[in-house]
């Protein structure tokens, strides 16, 4: 048995399709099944330790990106996805997988596209509430489709469409609650803010935050994730703006969170500040109450989306971003976190929402299908 996954080379798309290998492996371990091959087919491997680690060959495919603005790169990229799906039948007739797994963005449509004229079964999954391009495309000759909001499911067929939610790691699927004030060092008496911008981090939630950082920090512990290009700058006008205070040892800010650093985060967390990409999904399964604030309509087409859909659950609230200023954020955190009620009924909401299954429906659906295209 083999299985090729495809995606974009983000982490919204790469690490759903590493959950997913990991639940395959599992229900063939519970099946008594012989685990499968596993291939990755995209324009860069993202992560390579997280391939390593599940035993995933990494497959290099040429993809070129169509832009939503002018560009002479749309013309020259053109030219790369040609030569990018050429490719890939030439390696998907070498290979010929069982299934192909498809988690949408421009590099995966090569791969898509061979596995179509080789009549391979594809699986594709969609985790914005407004599908991608490639996607909607894939849509139409894709085996099963799975879709993370239900206000997705209206796009595709709906005989062969599931709402399933996002696949997750099992590594920060649940929160880890045991020793995690002591892994950061924090008082569990003491409410923690859990700021985390995206594994690139945001600079508009970053300097709204360090406008209202002493103020937050006279109530509140605050676990900041900045990301890497961020980090020096950042750190440095913490220390400028905490000084010699006696609250300096409430603030802790990382560049980027391992995944035992983003279980504890989470594990003493009673709030996250985020943005809304497939993180949301995280928030849900971790039941903390969140205040998201998604990127900007114009720059990206899901985020608001996603943020009113999962706000609609209860577990969240919105601020979008023309609407973010310090007094508003600071007053939104206060609000909810000196009122256990609110906390309570948010995390009700964020409980509905969701779907810790979602990585394993998937892969039980992927075994199926592959071991029927065996026969």
């Amino acid at each position: 048995m083999k299985i090729l996954f495809t995606g974009g080379g983000t982490g919204g798309h790469f690490y759903p399709i590493i959950a997913v290998a990991e639940e395959i492996k599992q229900v063939c371990s519970d099946q008594k099944i012989i685990p499968p091959e596993l291939y990755f087919m995209s324009d860069k491997p993202y992560n390579e330790r997280a391939l390593r680690d599940n035993n995933i060959k990494f497959v290099l495919i040429p993809a070129g990106k169509i832009r939503r603005y002018f560009s002479l790169m749309n013309f020259l990229d053109l030219f790369r996805t040609v030569y990018g799906v050429i490719r890939a039948i030439f390696v998907l007739f070498s290979i010929y997988p069982d299934v192909v797994f498809g988690k949408g963005g421009y590099a995966s449509f090569p791969g898509l596209f061979a596995a179509r004229l080789l009549k391979i079964p594809i699986v594709i999954h969609e985790s914005d509430s407004h599908p991608g391009r490639v996607t909607l495309w894939a849509s139409h000759f894709a085996t099963r489709i799975a879709v993370s909001y239900p206000e997705a499911a209206k796009y595709f067929p709906a005989e062969k469409t599931a709402v399933v939610g996002n696949p997750i790691r099992r590594e920060i699927l649940f929160p880890g609650k045991t020793g995690a004030h002591e892994f950061l060092d924090f008082d569990k008496k003491i409410p923690t803010i859990f700021v985390v911008g995206g594994s690139q981090g945001s600079t508009k939630i970053n300097e709204t935050v360090l406008d209202i950082l002493p103020q937050l920090l006279e109530k509140y512990q605050i676990i900041h994730q900045v990301g890497r290009a961020n980090y020096e700058e950042i750190k440095k006008r913490a220390d400028f703006l905490t000084g010699d205070s006696s609250n300096k040892n409430r603030y802790k800010i990382f560049d980027y969170l391992n995944d035992i650093a983003m279980r504890m985060a989470a594990g003493a967390a009673n709030l996250v500040i985020s943005r809304a990409g497939s993180a949301i999904f995280e928030i849900a399964n971790w039941g903390i109450p969140a205040i998201i604030i998604p990127i900007p309509e114009e720059v990206s087409h899901d985020q608001r989306t996603n943020a009113f859909t999962y706000a609609r659950s209860g577990g969240a609230v919105v601020i979008e971003e023309k609407n973010l200023t310090p007094s508003i954020l600071l007053s939104e955190t206060k609000r909810i976190l000196d009122d256990e009620k609110i906390q309570a009924e948010m995390k009700t909401g964020a409980a509905g929402f969701a779907k810790p299954e979602a990585g394993k429906t998937i892969a039980e659906e992927i075994i199926r299908l592959a071991l029927a295209h065996e026969e």
